[in-house]
Formats: structure tokens, C-alpha cells, sequence
């Protein structure tokens, strides 16, 4: 009966996940706390209509301070005494970069920052007291193979600049987090989802919604402390379509 928290909980990957979790009998999901910073959109809505003992929807911007502190005392009263078992930061934002890298504008690289590194790191400082009382003791954070320096060379002239630096920053953050808390019992790693048809992954991507973060949930679920500290990719059947390659292994740094 873990407790799970999700950020960027409203589209895309974080509201499938929660969607697919709740799919999943009480017995191993018994709520899901869906954070983001418009908590009230209609898919919210309907599936706490749907799950209404089991989702709770909580309005939250992981850039603001003031905001994630008010979304760690909702989410105490809710748990009633219950430990939060699971945090899966999936929050973030993308951007192109106009031109090479000699052109990225210091506002947009401040800005991603801010949402894919500090934003991890001030949900997941905040959180750390319910988590420490949890059975299961996981942190996900959802990062990105463009993160990864051993890929780089393969992905030069994507326009991402900003946001690949990012996502290799936020797996440092993880590597850090995973070593110091590794002996209190802790599973904290990093995870690609893939390239997945959402409004930030774009209708050209390898696979769908459903698809992809039905293999992102099987990895959550699956991933114990012996995979502490790793950057973990999704399993996923190779097809001809595919860009990219999904072999359940761990991802080069």
C-alpha cells in the first residue's frame, strides 16, 4: 500500500503515470498525490472523480519556495499519519535553443535551471521528512539520455542546448542524493522515459503515451536499492520507426 507524490502531475507523462497507477490495486497504490501548478485541469478532475479516496490533487510550483512549503503541510494532513513512500519528480520544462550554443540565452538556460535542477532539488529537500518515515524510500527523478555526456556526439545538432544541460546536472543532483542517504535506505536514481508523444515530446517520437509510461511505471515499480545511484533506461521492443533504443539497461553517463 505505497503512498505516491508526482510532479507536472496535470499532462503528458506525469498525468498518464498517475492515471496508470491508480489503475493499480490499493493493495500497492493506495494514493497519489498529483502536484503541479494548476492542480484543477479537467483530467484532474475526472479522475478524482473517478478515485476520490485515492487521488489528491495538490496546486504547486516547484520553482517557488513558498509554494512547495504550503504543498508539503496539504499533503501531511492528507496522509493523516501515513508515510509518503514514493516521489517521482517529473516536473520540467524544455526550449529551444536558437542558433549554436555560443547564442543560448542566459535567461532561458536560468529559467530551465531553475524548474529541471533547483526544482528537484527544493521538492525533494521539502519532502524528505515523509519520505524518511516510508516503507519504500524511492525517489525518481526523470531525466533524459540527452543528459548523457557518452550521447552527446550523437545528438549535436539538436537544439536543446539548455535543456540537455539540465538534465545532466539533475543526474549529479541524483548521484549526490543516492550516495548520502544510500545507508538510511534510500533508492534514488534517474530515469529516461524515452522520446514520447507528449506536447513537449511532439507527435514525431518513438512511442505513445500509454506505451511509454507503461514502461516508465514497470521501471518505478521494479527498482530496488540495488539500483541506487544509477541512470536507468525504459524497456521497450525495438521497431524499425524507432529512433532510439530502449533496452531496460543503465544508461552511460
Amino acid at each position: 500500500m505505497a503512498t505516491y507524490l508526482i510532479t507536472g502531475a496535470s499532462r503528458g507523462i506525469g498525468l498518464e503515470l498517475t492515471k496508470q497507477l491508480l489503475e493499480l490495486p490499493t493493495s500497492e497504490v493506495s494514493k497519489v498525490f498529483a502536484v503541479a501548478r494548476n492542480a484543477e485541469t479537467d483530467a484532474i478532475k475526472q479522475l478524482s472523480q473517478k478515485y476520490p479516496d485515492r487521488l489528491y490533487p495538490v496546486s504547486a510550483s516547484v520553482d517557488n519556495t513558498a509554494s512547495v512549503q504550503h504543498a508539503v503541510e496539504a499533503v501531511r494532513a492528507k496522509l493523516n499519519g501515513q508515510s509518503l513512500d514514493v516521489l517521482v519528480n517529473n516536473a520540467g520544462i524544455s526550449g529551444e535553443t536558437k542558433g549554436l550554443i555560443k547564442d543560448m540565452e542566459l535567461d532561458q538556460l536560468t529559467q530551465i535551471l531553475d524548474v529541471n535542477v533547483v526544482g528537484v532539488q527544493r521538492v525533494t529537500a521539502a519532502f524528505f521528512p515523509l519520505l524518511e518515515q516510508g516503507t519504500q524510500k524511492k525517489i525518481i527523478n526523470v531525466s533524459s539520455g540527452l543528459g548523457s555526456f557518452a550521447y552527446a556526439p550523437h545528438v549535436v545538432s539538436m537544439p536543446s542546448d539548455a535543456y540537455n544541460i539540465s538534465k545532466t546536472a539533475l543526474n549529479m543532483l541524483t548521484v549526490r542524493w543516492a550516495h548520502q542517504y544510500a545507508e538510511a535506505g534510500f533508492t534514488i536514481v534517474s530515469i529516461s522515459p524515452g522520446w514520447i508523444k507528449t506536447d513537449m515530446g511532439t507527435a514525431h517520437a518513438d512511442l505513445s503515451i500509454e506505451q511509454g509510461v507503461a514502461a516508465v511505471k514497470k521501471l518505478i515499480l521494479e527498482t530496488g536499492k540495488e539500483q541506487n545511484g544509477k541512470f536507468l533506461n525504459i524497456k521497450v521492443p525495438k521497431t524499425d520507426e524507432m529512433m532510439f533504443d530502449y533496452d531496460g539497461k543503465e544508461i552511460p553517463w
